[in-house]
């Protein structure tokens, strides 16, 4: 079965294709911001709601007037005009706010929905980007596994171009029967079942430093001010890259462990069993007139900085192509910190034991405890391997691995 999966490929353009490239960008942003003015003026005025159709058929006429968007393409500026109506739907929903103009610092890119006016010259590892009215772009990336190309975004961040294309394609993971339970925490990153324990690489942490220094800076210069109509001087700006930079480069390096983490997890084991998180409610403010908000605050970065909600997801995907099965426990319900894997009574434990021990005699780190007890409630043994002899449960939440593996396993037989 086929799927949709996202390459993003390094751009690099000629000085006069950068430049057309920046003049495309600029022109959807105005476009981007036409269509708002449009909705909001014909309500304000008449009272009348404007849809995608009805902008997107004044097309036509519109690059009548204005002929400079003929070159852009009709099925790229359709898409600008798809991106203000989602943006609007989302505001009706009760999603996110009321749409507002964007300036060309906060608008990065468009979108071709479709094959047309674009080209991937290709086959996974480099190659060129072919632009209609542009012409061949040099692109530099790897993909692990290529397929159809069906759309293309393309970004700028940073001074630099990329392009962000979407394939269809068969990925194929390779998997072993195994088994693991998975805990994630901030102290370490991820605890194993099995006694492997995965160190929290803390990059936020390292970096933090020289983020705060760089925030500094950029503070004590010009900032800008629509509402006073102040714009911002070229060393304010100049510090907003560096500040830019330096989180740009966390982000990227959290993104490259977090796929190394879950596709060593994914190649070892079919089955993975973890707990389930809500990372909202976890990294959520601290209450009104609390005492201990810089506590509170600390937590939060720290959460966000392991990113256990990106590897969570990450290993159920690969997991999913892979052919695996993910199971997710009940916390609430199941109280894993809380619960011993050997014996399944359960003791409430502070935050700073970090040893588990047990009246039964069983003794193991905390967090690889945990792991044990969610692999044990995921393969239907309960919560204690002194249930291994009893009926395993077949419902949708939990079951033996035998019978999971039966479940995966079971296709439609051709008829003969």
């Amino acid at each position: 079965m086929s799927i949709n999966r996202r390459i993003t490929f390094r751009l690099y353009p000629s000085p006069s294709q950068a430049k057309t490239l920046s003049y495309w960008r600029r022109l959807h942003k105005d476009l981007y911001n036409a269509a708002i003015a449009n909705r909001k003026n014909q309500y304000k005025r008449f009272k009348k709601s404007v849809d995608y159709y009805e902008q997107q058929n004044c097309l036509p006429e519109f690059k009548e007037v204005w002929y400079e968007y003929k070159q852009l393409g009709s099925h790229a500026l359709q898409a600008t005009l798809k991106r203000v109506d989602m943006a609007f739907q989302r505001f009706f929903k009760g999603l996110g706010g009321y749409p507002k103009f964007k300036s060309i610092r906060h608008y990065s890119g468009w979108t071709y929905p479709c094959i047309a006016g674009w080209k991937a010259l290709s086959n996974g590892n480099n190659g060129h980007l072919e632009l209609s009215n542009l012409g061949k772009i040099q692109m530099r990336g790897s993909a692990r596994t290529w397929g159809k190309p069906t759309t293309c975004t393309i970004v700028n961040r940073q001074g630099n171009w990329y392009a962000s294309i979407t394939v269809q394609c068969v990925p194929v993971r390779v998997t072993r029967a195994n088994a693991i339970g998975l805990d994630f925490g901030c102290l370490t990153a991820v605890a194993c079942s099995d006694g492997v324990v995965v160190e929290n690489p803390r990059f936020l942490s390292t970096t933090q430093s020289k983020i705060r220094i760089a925030s500094k800076s950029k503070r004590r210069k010009t900032k800008p001010d629509f509402k006073k109509k102040i714009k911002a001087s070229s060393r304010w700006k100049k510090a907003n890259k560096k500040v830019s930079k330096l989180q740009r480069k966390v982000s990227a390096q959290r993104q490259d462990w977090v796929h190394k983490v879950a596709v060593e997890i994914v190649s070892c084991n079919s089955l993975v069993a973890t707990e389930k998180l809500n990372i909202k409610a976890m990294t959520c403010s601290s209450m009104k007139g609390s005492n201990r908000k810089s506590q509170k605050t600390g937590l939060n970065r720290s959460i966000l900085d392991v990113g256990m909600g990106t590897l969570r997801a990450a290993i159920e995907y690969k997991l999913a192509e892979a052919g695996g099965i993910f199971v997710e426990i009940p916390t609430q319900k199941v109280k894993p910190s809380q619960t011993c894997p050997q014996c399944g009574s359960q003791k409430k434990k502070e935050l700073s034991e970090r040893i588990h021990s047990c009246s039964c005699g069983f003794t193991c780190n905390r967090d690889v405890a945990a792991a044990q007890v969610m692999l044990n409630w995921a393969m239907g043994l309960g919560t204690s391997l002194n249930k291994r002899g009893s009926d395993s449960s077949t419902s949708i939440h939990c079951g033996g691995f035998k019978q999971l593996s039966e479940m995966k396993c079971q296709k439609p037989r051709p008829s003969s």
